[in-house]
């Protein structure tokens, strides 16, 4: 029976999926997502449309029961998909709900009086470069706050690292082993600090490559005027494109891959209590930590592990909205993927610890749930996004129907869910989920991570600790072969079964009736995430790190004339300006608000100026780091561009059809 019953099924579906539409463009005028009230009509409708498209999904698609193959490749579907709508549906009751405190650090700024606590600054090191530390180690120098410290705790025992920490008059530590990886170079310094006459009140935690803005210190400390407070954690930005950013071209028009998460699902979870510790950028109670006895060392993602232990113990964990640390994502796919398939590993580790959601613990429901919420994230939805590429092509190759619909009914049940469930992300996230990249970016590392979750659960210990590097040469093209085979495998796969189904009767399509235009589309869809998961393995060069958000106005002295240009681009060492003609080599002096006037000289001429390579002297490089790193909003793109995301594709595209 159809929703409109004096309409065909087919206008009966296509009406519900505009009834969708049509709502999902009124909403923005209406809906608040500051609201709880508003949040929570949204997923209501959302919860009961998946529960409609599950019903639908278990009652008439199937194929039927037996031992057949078509069954069982029908069934492993549905169960994996049904496994992960049941991850979806817990993901949308955390939303359902807000809290950004900016509000309560600014009531509560300076509640200490007088005396300002003290603040141990520690940064963890293991392999990077100096010109990825020298940057945090000006950064927390340069913080607005008197009484702090700045510890270097070097588990990579470089001599050179501890000649510059004392020119740069802050404390170096090391450590003779490297047991407990990150955690456990934490955990030397902190047993350090208590030895100290005076121990801190509080410690932040920064990564070797993460900067702190001016504020990051009083901002967070003002959220610890609770006394139950153990833990504040901050979101991460970046100054530089992760690598789907990069490698696609669509750095300026399209965020980061962590940016739904930081800035809509942990404000999310700080309303439910269960925000987590993300490692750096964070600042934790000292009396916490010794309470704790130091940060656990059970699990590879021993951040997420702390928030718990601090919470078995009664220490809460608070999260503040702010980009108050700016740091640099992993610039290679391979970084990207171990970073993320360590986390996973991490999460599982956890899942299996002491601290599991199923051990005798003193954690509250919540915290258990945060547990197997994060656990159902990592174990379905990545085999998931695999299944979805590999299961149609067991149609075009072997007749077998996974999914036995009628067209109606798909974009009936399907369709409006779908649709719906965009709209609502949407609308919470200011436009941030898009179809097609946000599966690319799931698919690019599914193999791994999926891989990771299933040894994480059924073997969590005896796996090291996989460092992220960062920095390094990446002034050329890379082709990461091993990562792209399966894609461009895949890739080919579908598209000759496709070409074979369409041209030839010999595997039974035009037998399928309705279903086939599923599996068409499905397979269509399917191409397309392939095709740009494969041009994303292409890794090309990367020259700048950190670029000027805005034009600004400069003056360049050169021959005796002071001229007025706008600086449209600027990193460290080069910067673009606009405004006259200059013959490469022409010398003279750029004076940048803030730092004064810089050597300078014509690399290049531009349509309509130059590039400058930038001579600093060591006050001014620290100045102008101090600038770059700690001041200003955040880095990077906040928000999709929709149209510049279709230009961006087509130039990448271009580019590479182009022999690039």
């Amino acid at each position: 029976m159809t929703a409109f019953p004096h309409l065909s099924e087919l206008a009966s579906a296509y009406v519900q999926v505009m009834l969708a539409a049509g709502v999902g463009v009124l909403l923005p005028f209406i809906f608040d997502r500051t609201r709880a009230s508003h949040r929570i009509t949204l997923f209501v409708v959302a919860f009961v449309l998946a529960l409609r498209y599950a019903h639908w999904r278990a009652t008439e698609t199937l194929a039927p029961a037996g031992w057949t193959v078509d069954y069982l490749a029908s069934g492993s579907l549905f169960l994996l998909e049904m496994l992960a709508l049941v991850g979806s549906l817990s993901a949308f009751v955390i939303l359902s709900r807000l809290r950004e405190r900016s509000g309560e650090a600014d009531a509560h700024m300076g509640w200490w009086g007088a005396d300002e606590p003290r603040v141990a600054i520690l940064i963890a090191t293991y392999n990077e470069e100096l010109e990825v530390l020298e940057r945090t180690i000006i950064g927390a120098k340069s913080l607005q706050y008197a009484n702090k410290e700045v510890l270097v705790l070097d588990d990579g025992r470089r001599d050179w690292l501890r000649d510059y920490c004392a020119e740069k008059d802050v404390r170096y530590m090391r450590r003779p082993d490297n047991k407990g990886s990150k955690a456990g170079n934490i955990n030397h310094a902190l047993a350090r600090l208590a030895e100290d006459p005076v121990t801190p009140d509080f410690v932040a935690v920064l990564d070797a490559d993460f900067v702190p803005h001016r504020g990051f210190i009083s901002r967070t400390l003002a959220l610890f005027h609770d006394p139950e407070v153990g833990l504040v954690q901050t979101p991460q930005h970046f100054f530089n494109a992760d690598p789907i950013q990069h490698n696609l071209g669509i750095a300026r028009s399209y965020p980061d891959e962590q940016r739904f998460f930081f800035d809509h699902m942990q404000p999310s979870r700080d309303a439910w209590g269960i925000a987590f510790c993300c490692g750096t950028s964070s600042v934790c109670r000292w009396q916490a930590l010794q309470d704790l006895g130091g940060l656990p060392t059970d699990s590879v993602t021993e951040d997420f592990m702390l928030t718990l232990a601090l919470q078995n113990i009664g220490w809460r964990s608070v999260y503040l909205t702010e980009p108050l640390t700016e740091g640099l994502a992993p610039e290679g796919l391979k970084e990207y993927v171990t970073q993320r398939a360590r986390w996973c590993l991490g999460l599982m580790q956890i899942a299996r610890s002491p601290l599991g959601p199923f051990a005798r613990n003193n954690l509250r429901l919540r915290d258990r749930w945060s547990v197997v919420d994060s656990v159902f994230y990592w174990m379905t939805t990545f085999p998931f996004r695999l299944a979805a590429i590999c299961f149609p092509l067991l149609y075009w190759f072997f007749n077998i129907t996974v999914v036995d619909a009628r067209l109606p009914d798909v974009i009936s049940y399907f369709g409006t869910y779908y649709l719906w469930i965009l709209v609502v992300l949407n609308l919470l996230s200011r436009g941030m989920v898009v179809p097609i990249l946000n599966d690319v970016s799931q698919l690019i590392g599914a193999i791994p991570i999926s891989r990771a979750a299933f040894n994480g659960l059924l073997r969590p210990n005896g796996h090291p600790f996989s460092v992220t590097a960062k920095g390094g040469d990446r002034s050329r093209i890379v082709v990461q072969w091993g990562m792209m085979a399966p894609f461009a495998i895949l890739l080919v796969l579908t598209l000759v079964g496709l070409t074979i189904g369409i041209a030839s009767d010999a595997f039974a399509f035009n037998d399928a009736g309705d279903g086939k235009w599923v599996v068409l589309f499905w397979t269509i869809y399917n191409v397309f995430v392939l095709s740009i998961t494969v041009i994303a393995c292409f890794e090309l060069p990367r020259r700048e790190r950190h670029v000027a958000d805005a034009p600004e106005p400069a003056h360049f002295l050169v021959d005796g004339r002071n001229l007025e240009v706008w600086l449209t681009s600027m990193t460290a060492d080069t910067v673009r300006i606009r405004g006259g003609h200059y013959p490469p080599e022409t010398r003279g002096t750029l004076d940048i608000e803030n730092v004064g006037p810089v050597e300078a000289y014509v690399i290049s001429e531009t349509t309509d100026g130059a590039r400058l390579q930038l001579l600093p002297d060591d006050e001014q490089r620290e100045a102008l780091f101090v600038r770059f790193y700690t001041e200003g909003a955040a880095p990077g793109v906040a928000q999709v561009r929709g149209a510049a995301i279709l230009s961006d594709l087509a130039r990448r595209f271009s580019f590479s059809s182009g022999g690039h």
